[in-house]
């Protein structure tokens, strides 16, 4: 069939089930699921006795754009994978393994069904590449509605371990990092800067991946987890905002490495240069890289994916906070509701 011969197929012109019909073949059915896709319920495996659950939401306009500014158009693959792995990486953040995720649609009328059919696809290439091999993509739910929206929520087994909560950082703890810090929010920029997308290099061009499908480092929760970690938190929000609220739910300070934010910001010079910004603010307030803040024990090897980027101090009589180079600063971050 020729391009001209082709016809654009929308939402509007198919009912639920023909809709269903295109994404069900598309969903990864695995080993966790013992009844998948096409009930009233999905039935997932538990074997541990308790389950790990968490939910996030996609918003066209306030969580992604259908077209930015730079030219780049989300593809549904793009939203797809951005939503599985955001909900894998709070899985992860806990030191448990995702088993099963289901998920929730509402799309306008006139929404591609090649556009649909490409999410569910992102969805699975998300749980494959990630490396969530137990995670089965158990079904959902679809409406209409004026704007796209997608609600992932996903399950996950602690697999005969305790959870690992924000607020067991210790004062004398070494603070480490898995994961990148700041390259979704140098993507992010990059994207709302303008025209041009079309010319990136590949430092660039990666950093605009890293917004679009994040790669939060799976198995590094278990991982810690296993090593003994007193704190782990998802790095969503921010370096600053995040490490904000492990401090405070700790009773603690978490004292930045001045040299090692320079690290992290020097690679990303190149984007930084491109948009005139200072990168070191994306490192300190970027969020959505999804790796993974650790408080471990002094004398701890770190895991494998792990970098140390500080410790842990008292908080003298106050509530806890951030401090970079033991001077204390103020947390930033994305905030959902900030004017």
């Amino acid at each position: 069939m020729t391009e001209t011969q082709r016809r654009t197929i929308r939402v509007r012109e198919l009912s639920e089930a023909e809709l269903l019909a295109r994404i069900f073949p598309r969903l990864a059915v695995l080993g966790s699921a013992l009844l998948g896709p096409g009930d009233d319920a999905a039935v997932i495996a538990a074997p541990d006795g308790r389950v790990v659950v968490s939910t996030d939401t996609q918003t066209q306009d306030q969580d992604f754009r259908l077209v930015w500014p730079s030219g780049y158009r989300s593809s549904g693959q793009d939203v797809g994978w951005k939503a599985a792995a955001q909900n894998l990486s709070d899985i992860n953040a806990m030191g448990a393994v995702a088993t099963a995720m289901v998920v929730s649609l509402t799309l306008p009328d006139d929404t591609e069904a090649a556009w649909v059919e490409g999410l569910a696809d992102g969805l699975v290439d998300a749980v494959r590449s990630l490396g969530a091999t137990g995670c089965t993509v158990a079904g959902g739910d679809l409406g209409r509605g004026g704007e796209l929206s997608v609600t992932v929520t996903v399950l996950g087994s602690l697999e005969g371990r305790d959870p690992v909560l924000r607020s067991g950082a210790r004062v004398g703890d070494l603070l480490a990092v898995a994961g990148r810090v700041g390259d979704a929010a140098a993507g992010l920029a990059l994207l709302e800067h303008g025209p041009g997308h079309e010319a990136l290099g590949p430092d660039l061009a990666a950093v605009v991946a890293a917004h679009c499908r994040p790669r939060p480092p799976l198995g590094a929760g278990p991982a810690a987890a296993a090593a003994g970690a007193h704190a782990l938190m998802d790095l969503s929000d921010g370096l600053l905002k995040d490490g904000d609220r492990m401090a405070r739910a700790s009773g603690v300070v978490l004292d930045l490495d001045p040299a090692a934010l320079e690290e992290h910001a020097g690679r990303l010079a190149g984007p930084a240069a491109a948009v005139g910004a200072d990168p070191l603010t994306w490192v300190l307030g970027g969020g959505e890289d999804h790796g993974l803040l650790a408080a471990f024990p002094a004398a701890s090897q770190l895991p494998e994916g792990f970098a140390a980027i500080g410790s842990v101090l008292p908080a003298n009589g106050g509530t806890g906070g951030v401090a970079i180079g033991g001077r204390p600063v103020q947390p930033s971050g994305w905030d959902h509701f900030a004017r």
